[in-house]
């Protein structure tokens, strides 16, 4: 976990780079989608019966954004560039916090690393895009995190399993490998 504040506290520090500014905001606004749809595709792919992993995203997608624009609301800050919306916390953060969080949840450390690194860049891009400061997108990184620790469930998936079954009079050992 300290590595990750790390991470975070170098992305959001890193210096303006003013000839890359659209291209980074953009790509921000298109990783703070593809990160929750990547975790919603996730619950597709890797089914899991018992625990419901896509109600378990949809809960915690879904707590994150209503949490985020109920202290949007009730907040009122306004952004650093003077525009309309009001800034605490990062919706765009509280996204891509929320689904990299869910990842690696859910999948482990080796899907989680990348994916919080690629909703770190999106808290980067929000600073740097005058949108947010740096406790917005820490107030939206955490309001993404919790809510993904609270609903989503480890997937559990079973290497091998060992029965017994009573065959003629004795008993046989069967045992599952599942790749």
């Amino acid at each position: 976990m300290r590595k990750l504040l790390f991470i975070f506290a170098l992305m959001i520090s890193m210096p303006k780079v003013s000839a890359q500014d659209k291209t980074i905001t953009t790509s921000g606004d298109i990783l703070q989608m593809a990160i929750p749809a990547a975790a919603l595709a996730s619950t597709f792919i890797w089914k899991d019966d018992t625990t419901k992993p896509t109600w378990q995203f949809v809960k915690a997608y879904g707590s994150s954004l209503v949490m985020q624009q109920a202290l949007k609301h009730i907040v009122q800050k306004p952004r650093p560039d003077g525009s309309d919306n009001f800034s605490f916390p990062s919706g765009h953060t509280t996204s891509a916090f929320s689904g990299a969080a869910f990842i690696q949840r859910r999948y482990g450390w080796k899907y989680g690393v990348p994916s919080y690194l690629l909703a770190s860049f999106v808290g980067y891009s929000r600073i740097q895009a005058k949108k947010h400061d740096g406790w917005d997108v820490l107030a939206g990184a955490t309001i993404g995190i919790g809510t993904a620790y609270l609903f989503t469930k480890p997937y559990q998936k079973k290497a091998v399993d060992v029965s017994l079954q009573r065959i003629n009079g004795g008993f046989m050992m069967l045992f599952y490998y599942t790749f």
